[in-house]
């Protein structure tokens, strides 16, 4: 499972002893802020209540990964725009949307306005999303908060790049029913739904957080019953929400994002260190940004998932990597816990238990440490893989694994496989450069 490499930077050679002390304690923190995480779900609302660049005059859409031009997304991800072109209400007609988008439109990266975006990740005005506050401090004012889009179930939805009807009316369900029953539900309770707890559950439940939730997914419509016949619902509405909570079996992933990227936000105040803090990609460029480097994005090519399709589609058709659902590899969940997940794996094309376990394994290889409060039985009860250290990655050449679905090449057919993929080494090694820049070492 080692990717080749021809890394230019030996993590020995650029390195002072001083330096590496000082590296590792750095680090230390930045896994200890991760490892206290306590994601809350607080409320669900409207994108351009809580995402100020939504909520300015020129036309404006989240997209996932690194910047990216329109001209450079990848077909599912414009495909996308043209959905949340529709939603919006800008166009009537694909040609007509698409030049609106061309013309018109800002876009800007999830990552920049503390969000989170599943596959294409496009994110509009009067989309519904989740908001997560990460409580892991004593102190309210230190809270930090995340925003994501709902899990829209499987088959054609925007995420994959479908944007006919079916698509657009149950974006407006999840926009004028689903998101606001929530919220409602939430209202009743004292201090919002901690989703630690659940992630703590479902992981020995066999939930790696990426591509199986079915457990937290359970869990959460199973707690949330109660909270929606509080809230005195309407019988339809009420009938309709548990509906699609019951069946929608990855509707956790998008709160695991939201509350991943609160995480790591956190810990990205610790301005020091060589742990990783992002990792997402746009179909055209992976990126990943590392706690001593700050903003800057480190990006490479994107590589393209393999696994296994659906009846009637085949490797060819794959769509290069998307998605800010790296997020969760980032934490240490997703492909980084395979061996969490061992009724998935072979849906993911990884092989057995023990293909699952050698992953995990050689995971451990590249991070600072596990993470105790989620402990994995199917691993001896080891924690999860946390902190990844550019350092390490580059000098051992192995690179994150993630799982993800796979979205057709073709505009509008949406998701046509699931799969692994691999973070390219390129922008680990760039990150890495630039580190010893930043402590004045010679790469």
């Amino acid at each position: 499972m080692t990717t080749s490499t021809n890394a230019s930077v030996n993590t020995t050679e650029t390195q002072a002893p001083d330096d590496r002390h000082e590296i590792d304690s750095a680090n230390a923190e930045v896994v200890a802020a991760m490892t206290a995480g306590q994601p809350v779900l607080v409320d669900v609302v409207t994108a351009r209540t809580v995402i100020g660049v939504l909520d300015e005059q020129t036309p404006t859409l989240l997209h996932a990964g690194p910047p990216v031009d329109f001209a450079d997304m990848p077909a599912p991800m414009q495909a996308s725009c043209v959905g949340a072109a529709f939603f919006e209400g800008w166009a009537a007609d694909e040609a007509a949307a698409r030049e609106f988008i061309a013309s018109k439109v800002r876009f800007v990266p999830c990552h920049h306005v503390d969000a989170v975006g599943p596959m294409g990740g496009i994110t509009s005005a009067n989309m519904a999303v989740v908001v997560v506050e990460n409580r892991a401090s004593e102190n309210p004012t230190e809270w930090n908060r995340a925003y994501a889009t709902m899990n829209e179930g499987i088959g054609k939805v925007l995420r994959f790049g479908a944007f006919d009807s079916e698509v657009v009316d149950r974006l407006h369900w999840m926009a004028k029913v689903l998101g606001p029953s929530l919220s409602a539900a939430l209202a009743s309770t004292d201090e919002g739904y901690p989703l630690m707890p659940v992630i703590a559950r479902a992981i020995a439940m066999g939930d790696e957080f990426h591509q199986r939730n079915i457990a937290s997914s359970a869990i959460f419509a199973k707690d949330f019953a109660p909270l929606l016949i509080k809230a005195r619902l309407g019988t339809e509405q009420l009938a309709g929400v548990t509906d699609f909570l019951g069946r929608t079996d990855q509707f956790f992933l998008n709160l695991a994002m939201a509350s991943c990227k609160a995480i790591m936000d956190a810990a990205r105040k610790i301005t020091k260190g060589s742990i990783v803090t992002a990792m997402t990609r746009n179909g055209h460029e992976f990126g990943i940004r590392v706690s001593g480097l700050g903003d800057r994005w480190f990006t490479a090519p994107v590589n393209t998932p393999e696994g296994l399709f659906f009846t009637g589609y085949s490797q060819d058709q794959a769509c290069p990597d998307m998605g800010d659902s790296a997020i969760t590899e980032t934490f240490g969940l997703g492909g980084m816990s395979m061996i969490a997940a061992p009724a998935v794996t072979r849906f993911v094309g990884a092989g057995g238990l023990g293909d699952a376990q050698a992953i995990s394994e050689e995971m451990a290889e590249i991070v600072f440490g596990h993470n105790a409060m989620l402990s994995i039985p199917t691993w001896d009860f080891q924690g999860t893989p946390t902190g990844i250290d550019i350092r390490k990655v580059v000098e051992t050449s192995i690179t994150p694994i993630i799982n993800t679905g796979i979205a057709s090449l073709e505009p509008g057919v949406g998701q046509i496989g699931a799969g692994t993929v691999r973070a390219p080494l390129g922008c680990f090694t760039k990150a890495l450069e630039a580190l010893a820049e930043t402590y004045g070492v010679d790469a």
